[in-house]
């Protein structure tokens, strides 16, 4: 009976209205520095106060490495189920992402401006975020056990969220953690996981050989300067290829490409990093196997090319591509040196990937980080001593962690359970984060299931029958 009223709730919801409102909170630049500064930011975080009735949780989205806007968009299953527990909904957004700049303009411009770029200082953030909410909605000092409120995240907002609770359990009485590749930081065992599972998606739909053989046509082709104006001219890119290093770069872009569709393989069309239509690996392929028998290395290039226009180009407004170079928007320029010097995730390809075989090289890695950052990485364990890895989550207690089987970040996730209260979901056919999604009428059956999954663990948390 219950569940019928949760998706009566989530229907009458996906019609409706959400507003929110955009606040700041002054939080501290350093929060464990001993100096008696006191310079502090705003940190943005937005409120959705509709659903909530006095007594009722805070759910709060734990954001990770773009504007909070993007993952409010992208994370309705919080908001669906709202309602149901008269929950107040919070997105929170991180540090040194969107508009919560420590050193406003100038945050980004050097490795000094990002030295307060860590986990723990966006977890303590997050910590005060939450302080002033309960200070404001609940009225009474709740004792014995935690506040009422429920950390939620996706990717890499999933490991914050699941690091929230073993660090702030008196704040957050559990974690709903989707996609969040924990185990894969520092973690050479399982280097070559990840380009395994995109491999699979294209193999799955029968196109894996023609993106592999695609390696050897550009790299033939462009040893001449002619060649090179031609694959640019094949892909519509927006300045010519004009040595071996916009060569590389240009094919580092296709490969993100290619990743993008497997871990954003949802079975709708979507605008969550780019504009997609719905099951993109599908669509891709299918286009490209219209071609039918591909005769030369050119008319490969050239069938990739108008295949992988419904990533580049599915508005159909786009006049020319910027994929050969690399992107230098601000938001890449923090993401990288997060994954330098703390969230190191080794990745490596074999000859049985759709991509070029490359080995981790972990000199190598932090050569190119300390030539674009200009400092030294931390620790490769660092992490591990702050949080345990692994280990901490047997003493850990009420996280659940959701990983979609399509998603090539299953492969750092957590796919058993810890423990009776430290739980593992594994979503066939489901994409990255997928359910953190809001409810869509073709949603699987898995995916359902998988939210009803976290519905009744939020329930037994908050000791609701």
């Amino acid at each position: 009976m219950f569940f019928l009223l949760f998706i009566l709730i989530l229907i009458s919801h996906a019609i409706a209205i959400t507003k929110y409102e955009e606040s700041y909170l002054e939080v501290p630049i350093d929060h464990f520095s001993l100096s008696k500064t006191n310079d502090t930011f705003k940190l943005r975080y937005l409120l959705v106060e509709q659903f909530h009735i006095k007594g009722g949780p805070i759910f709060l989205y734990c954001g990770n490495e773009a504007d909070i806007k993007v993952f409010y968009d992208n994370s309705g299953f919080l908001l669906d189920i709202a309602p149901t527990f008269n929950a107040l909904v919070v997105f929170v957004e991180h540090r040194y992402y969107g508009q919560s700049m420590p050193f406003g303009p100038k945050s980004l411009n050097s490795a000094e401006g990002l030295r307060y770029l860590t986990v723990e200082q966006a977890l303590a953030d997050f910590a005060c975020v939450i302080d002033s909410l309960i200070k404001k909605y609940f009225s009474t000092m709740i004792t014995n056990i935690s506040y009422p409120i429920v950390a939620f995240g996706g990717s890499y907002g999933g490991m914050l969220a699941a690091w929230l609770r073993i660090k702030y359990p008196h704040l957050i009485l559990g974690a709903v953690a989707s996609s969040a590749p924990l185990l894969q930081l520092n973690n050479l065992k399982l280097c070559e996981n990840f380009y395994h599972i995109v491999t699979q998606s294209y193999r799955n739909e029968n196109c894996s050989q023609a993106i592999k053989a695609s390696w050897e046509a550009i790299r033939n082709i462009t040893k001449t300067h002619e060649g090179k104006k031609n694959v640019g001219h094949i892909f519509k890119l927006c300045k010519t290829l004009g040595n071996e290093d916009d060569v590389g770069k240009f094919i580092d872009s296709l490969e993100e490409i290619y990743v993008n569709l497997a871990m954003l393989n949802y079975p709708y069309a979507t605008s969550f990093l780019a504009p997609l239509p719905g099951n993109p690996v599908k669509s891709f392929c299918d286009k490209l196997k219209s071609y039918g028998t591909i005769q030369t290395p050119l008319a490969l290039l050239q069938a990739i090319s108008s295949a992988l226009e419904i990533a580049t180009n599915y508005s159909g407004t786009t006049k020319c591509n910027n994929i050969e170079i690399t992107n230098n928007e601000p938001t890449d320029f923090a993401w990288g040196f997060q994954a330098c010097f703390e969230l190191i995730i080794p990745m490596c390809s074999t000859k049985e990937d759709i991509f070029e075989p490359i080995s981790w090289d972990y000199e190598k890695f932090t050569k190119e980080c300390i030539k674009k950052y200009g400092v030294v990485p931390y620790s490769p364990n660092k992490l591990f001593l702050e949080f345990g890895g692994a280990t901490m989550l047997k003493y850990s207690s009420n996280i659940v962690f959701s990983n979609g089987l399509l998603d090539p970040w299953s492969s750092g996730g957590v796919l058993a359970n810890i423990s009776d209260s430290v739980v593992a979901v594994l979503i066939p056919e489901a994409a990255h984060h997928y359910d953190l999604r809001g409810a869509n009428p073709v949603d699987s059956k898995y995916v359902l299931d998988a939210r009803k999954f976290h519905v009744a663990q939020i329930r037994k948390w908050l000791n609701i029958s």
